[in-house]
């Protein structure tokens, strides 16, 4: 490797670290404004984030990239679709953190990669290697034995798991890069988020000329909390490798985690400690597999002839 990609490497795993961490941190945001529906945060969610979208695009003069796909029926409607499933996530993520319901949203991004995994062999003709499907079978057990002994399960984490996972799908397959795509979803739920806020929504604080200047402060911020550590994952999925990122990607549901027990409280029962326990042992069971495949193939490339 030359000081060139040391460079570059660096900085990805910088703005790895930067963009988990904020994703992982989020929740003190998010519980700041508890006393405000999920709907309604949501809905500046959408406009903040679109006018800061807006913004960037002005300034790296990057609007040929919106109109082209806007052009493509094919591709709208895809971001359609997925502006409707990340719109479903965010509104349960908020609900969730808001309702006290951190630890089931830490367990859903815990989750998540196994569904990336079980997405890759059912939709993208990927095949599990036997450790993996170890990974994803103690996970299935961890959610039976909630199920079958307890008699709950824990449906805000799955949900969440499988919503992100299915948003990731499509915009796997639509191909478009993120900020642009984050643009155009946000573009495509502004109707909705405005005719809520002015039509429906029937608190004192839907209205920011009823609100303190420090409340209304909070809501703009939205755009930044789900930007900014949106631009940094870009940046760092652009200098390392895909294997390399998801050894970071445990830290977001990890800070959660350690926020609802230790900061706010959660209630760390018996039933989501046995989960947690079983999830757990699925991700070391994942990275272990990684770390074999990733360490073969420098083998492989090492002893491969040089031309």
């Amino acid at each position: 490797m030359n000081q060139e990609e040391e460079v570059r490497t660096r900085q990805g795993v910088l703005l790895a670290i930067a963009a988990y961490t904020m994703w992982g941190i989020a929740p003190i945001y998010f519980k700041t404004l508890e006393n405000i529906s999920a709907f309604e945060i949501l809905s500046h969610r959408v406009i903040w984030s679109f006018v800061l979208l807006a913004l960037l695009l002005q300034a790296g003069r990057h609007w040929s990239h919106v109109i082209s796909v806007l052009k493509q029926p094919k591709r709208v409607g895809y971001l359609l679709v997925t502006s409707t499933v990340i719109g479903a996530n965010w509104l349960l993520f908020i609900w969730a953190i808001t309702n006290d319901h951190m630890l089931d949203a830490s367990l859903g991004y815990y989750i998540n990669p196994l569904i990336n995994v079980l997405f890759g062999m059912m939709f993208l003709s990927e095949r599990l290697r036997a450790m993996q499907w170890w990974a994803v079978l103690l996970a299935f057990c961890g959610v039976m034995v909630q199920l079958i002994v307890f008699g709950s399960v824990p449906v805000v984490a799955i949900a969440l798991a499988f919503s992100f996972g299915l948003y990731g799908l499509l915009r796997k397959k639509v191909a478009i890069d993120a900020q642009t795509g984050l643009f155009i979803e946000t573009l495509l739920m502004l109707p909705a988020a405005l005719i809520y806020l002015n039509l429906f929504a029937s608190s004192a604080s839907a209205s920011l000329t009823n609100n303190p200047w420090s409340l209304n402060l909070l809501l703009v911020t939205a755009g930044i909390v789900t930007t900014l550590p949106l631009l940094c994952f870009t940046g760092a999925a652009t200098r390392l490798k895909l294997s390399t990122l998801g050894f970071f990607q445990y830290i977001g549901p990890s800070l959660m985690f350690l926020l609802a027990v230790l900061l706010y409280g959660e209630p760390f029962t018996s039933d989501k400690a046995i989960t947690f326990a079983f999830i757990w042992g699925a991700l070391a069971l994942f990275s272990f597999d990684a770390l074999n495949q990733r360490r073969k193939r420098h083998q492989d490339l090492s002893l491969s002839p040089t031309r």
